[in-house]
């Protein structure tokens, strides 16, 4: 055999033996499901960075989540090294809207590994206890700020949920079930919220009624829930109910859902159990009554009225929300309309600041938890969400990002690259959820862990207590407008009670003085 030969035959042997091998391991999703071309994917954001004056877009300028951010999320998820360096590359004065965090001449110390005080889990829990003010009889502190959205199973793989729901387990935090019930997935030791949507899958009767009785038979089932939200609205198709094509629906889905295999499984737009604010709050107090949990919403914002009648009936304290999850017309993993997601409801900053101001012109606004959620799962957006009043955030497509997803927008296709939004079996044996679920608390605890510092940065110990002043922002002319002056905030409004407040601190100074022992 001459020599030519010889080579062809070796390529061709290392050629199948990588693909043997990206198809056997179980660490990159993408060399599973697409053997030897993965690769490629792989080289080029090796050498992105030094090409980038080749490249089309800027670090910057992809949507929805830039190079940048994508990369920070990354790096984080795999606790690599986070940082970049040279500088920003951010145009800071000239680009309008410039979020600017005002840092304190004396500024609060971050304990470092082997300092008095540290704590690697950099545990940072809800300043409001949820269901608190209303005496539920489960109320309880929540014991992370930064908790996952809704993303029901169906839209995202199993193993994508499990991942998700063991990585809330480890991280010590909570994760929304979103609206398709709850599933085996979520059963893996993550605590959670239960999504109750339109279509109240997993407490509904054939004819699609609301069950108290199927509610009941599955918390019994799932003692791991610890609160309810009524959902009502969200981000991605604000207006228009929930949408799972049938492409992804499997035969488990169909019986988890209590819905047929053969068509798109539409939610209605609006709920059959109320139909008014006023029956809302009846929906409300009596899903608390029966479970004792701490029951809420999550609304996108859009008409106002909804917002003054609530805050008007709860105003007398005989019912109300425990808390209220705020969705930015700017999120949404979920599949909908173009239109939709573009133009309907306001974006997160807008829509959360006229409720927060609407609930506190009527002096309700220290008895609610409230939930941000809508591109919030980096540093500088989840700590503009706290000045704005939120005392928790939810994320979603951040997390995924954080088990491997690339942005590659086939959510909607069931064709995801990376297993996470499909239910295709070959795509989705590529997710090992083992793997997966430890590289989400990584996200966690580090989104975590830049909130605690830009806090102790600004001279305050918890990101609850980073009040509008604390931020500014530049516009293109050189100018600058504070936070409470474009939002119209009065003093006060944003930040908890002050026994909130003095509650936060004694739990921030107990933890540190455990660590402290413990060290």
């Amino acid at each position: 055999m001459t020599l030519p030969w010889l080579v062809f035959f070796g390529f061709l042997a290392g050629v199948i033996l990588l693909a043997i091998y990206d198809i056997l391991q179980r660490k990159h999703a993408i060399l599973h499901n697409f053997p030897i071309l993965g690769h490629f994917r792989y080289l080029l954001e090796m050498v992105g960075p030094e090409l980038r004056q080749y490249i089309v877009t800027s670090n910057n300028e992809e949507r929805p989540f830039s190079r940048d951010q994508r990369s920070w999320i990354y790096a984080s998820s795999k606790k690599e090294n986070n940082y970049f360096g040279f500088g920003s590359d951010n145009d800071m004065e000239l680009s309008p809207n410039y979020l600017i965090i005002k840092h304190s001449t004396f500024p609060l110390a971050s304990p470092h590994p082997g300092e008095p005080g540290y704590d690697p889990e950099y545990r940072s829990p809800c300043a409001k206890t949820l269901g608190g003010y209303r005496q539920r009889k489960k109320a309880f502190r929540p014991p992370s700020i930064i908790n996952v959205s809704g993303m029901s199973y169906g839209s995202l793989s199993g193993p994508a949920v499990e991942a998700l729901n063991r990585g809330c387990q480890i991280a010590g935090c909570l994760q929304s079930t979103g609206e398709g019930g709850i599933s085996p997935y979520h059963r893996q030791g993550g605590e959670l919220v239960w999504q109750i949507g339109t279509g109240y899958f997993g407490c509904r009767e054939l004819d699609g009624r609301f069950s108290e009785q199927k509610l009941l038979a599955t918390l019994a089932a799932n003692p791991q829930v610890r609160a309810l939200e009524i959902k009502l609205s969200q981000g991605a198709k604000p207006g228009a109910g929930g949408i799972l094509p049938k492409a992804k629906i499997t035969p488990e889905i169909a019986k988890i859902r209590g819905i047929p295999l053969d068509q798109d499984c539409i939610s209605p737009a609006s709920h059959t159990a109320f139909r008014d604010t006023d029956g809302l709050l009846d929906f409300a107090e009596r899903l608390a009554d029966l479970t004792g949990l701490p029951v809420g919403i999550k609304s996108a914002v859009g008409e106002s009225g909804f917002w003054h009648d609530l805050a008007r009936l709860m105003q007398n304290g005989s019912r109300g929300v425990d808390f209220i999850t705020i969705d930015g017309g700017e999120g949404g993993t979920g599949a909908g309309p173009l239109v939709f997601g573009d133009h309907v409801s306001l974006p997160f900053k807008v829509g959360f600041a006229r409720v927060q101001k609407i609930l506190a012109e009527y002096g309700v606004d220290k008895r609610v938890v409230f939930v941000g959620s809508g591109k919030l799962g980096l540093p500088e957006s989840a700590l503009f969400a706290f000045a704005l009043g939120c005392d928790m955030v939810n994320i979603a497509r951040e997390s995924l990002l954080s088990i491997g997803c690339i942005q590659a927008q086939k959510c909607h296709t069931n064709h995801c690259p990376t297993g996470i939004a499909t239910q295709n079996r070959w795509l989705v044996a590529g997710l090992d959820p083992t793997l997966k679920s430890v590289r989400a608390a990584n996200y966690i605890v580090t989104l975590r862990k830049e909130l605690l510092a830009l806090s102790r940065a600004c001279g305050v110990e918890h990101p609850a207590l980073v009040s509008v002043d604390h931020l500014e922002i530049l516009d293109d002319r050189f100018g600058s407008s504070s936070i409470r002056d474009l939002f119209g905030y009065q003093k006060g409004v944003g930040l908890p009670s002050q026994e909130d407040q003095h509650s936060i601190r004694e739990w921030m100074l107990a933890a540190q003085v455990v660590e402290r022992k413990m060290g």
